[in-house]
């Protein structure tokens, strides 16, 4: 199966597994489990939710995670500043690249952009060095709006 296949079927998973329910952060955990569980070779996917001028942890799977990265630092920070997705193919020759699981040697970081509002970042890393690529970014931005209609925070 070709990845844009692959990533059509996971947008689609994606929305029927959120869509019945109501609750934003249910559904926020819901997708990092599913996107977490249908990727191969991820050792971290979840979300970070920007606060101020941060961000903060939301649901996630894999080891524990930093909690507040501000905007601007590491991969996420400069995803979020930007508005831009990041791959990140070797996280140690990425400069300022928070470490939060010395295993993680590569990253992809997808903005969370609903209308204008930055709400935050979908986070993934993996342990395989060069694990992401365009494709991959591409299929990952197509889970945004899935979230923006079923997952957006309430605060």
């Amino acid at each position: 199966m070709s990845k844009q296949t692959f990533y059509e079927r996971l947008q689609e998973q994606l929305e029927e597994l959120i869509s019945a329910e109501t609750d934003w952060l249910a559904n926020l955990a819901n997708a990092a489990a599913l996107l977490y569980h249908e990727l191969t070779d991820v050792n971290w996917v979840g979300f970070y939710l920007l606060q101020g001028k941060e961000l903060v942890l939301g649901p996630f799977q894999g080891r524990p995670a930093c909690v507040r990265i501000p905007l601007g630092k590491g991969v996420c920070g400069n995803a979020a500043q930007k508005r831009s997705t990041i791959v990140v193919p070797d996280v140690h020759e990425f400069p300022g690249h928070i470490a939060c699981d010395p295993a993680s040697r590569s990253e992809l970081v997808v903005p969370w952009i609903s209308g204008d509002t930055l709400i935050g970042v979908l986070d993934l890393d993996s342990p395989m060095l060069a694990r992401f690529d365009s494709e991959d970014a591409k299929g990952l931005e197509r889970m945004i709006p899935v979230l923006n209609r079923y997952a957006i925070p309430r605060r």
